[in-house]
């Protein structure tokens, strides 16, 4: 039984190493994971702003600074070469990007400029979050209607 259980543990061992060399793969699931990050730190607040989650002030700054840390990462260097939603199955970027790389990140800059700053932004009472999501949905909106496909 430990000799079919390695032989099928080494056997997987190729099917791995071709994800980790395909750069376009590897662009686009890191952007999944950036986003699905940022969509339940957002999901949170946006509990807490509309009443269905309880505020809790701890769970909100934290939340908060977790989007205020992701926005520090380098977003647009993911959108490489070949990963639109033209070339890639699970894009949904447009490749308006590649055409107007400038306004991306713009739009981009906009998002770290919202987020800047709403870990402390959120502490105080349920009241202070509403606005700390407008801000925040206003600024991942603007891009979105630029540069991401509708689902």
């Amino acid at each position: 039984m430990r000799l079919i259980l390695t032989a099928a543990a080494l056997a997987a061992v190729p099917l791995a190493s071709l994800a980790q060399d395909d750069p376009v793969a590897q662009a686009v699931e890191a952007r999944h994971g950036f986003y699905q990050m940022l969509a339940i730190n957002m999901g949170t607040l946006s509990g807490m702003a509309k009443g269905e989650i309880a505020y809790d002030e701890a769970a909100a700054s934290r939340a908060a600074a977790n989007i205020e840390a992701l926005t520090q990462y380098d977003l647009p260097s993911l959108f490489i070469e070949g990963s639109s939603s033209a070339d890639a199955d699970d894009s949904a970027a447009k490749p308006d990007i590649w055409n107007n790389p400038d306004e991306f990140g713009t739009k981009f800059a906009g998002l770290q400029a919202a987020a800047t700053g709403v870990s402390g932004a959120v502490k105080g009472g349920a009241e202070n979050v509403g606005p700390v999501v407008g801000k925040l949905g206003e600024a991942c909106k603007a891009c979105h209607d630029v540069f991401r496909e509708k689902s």
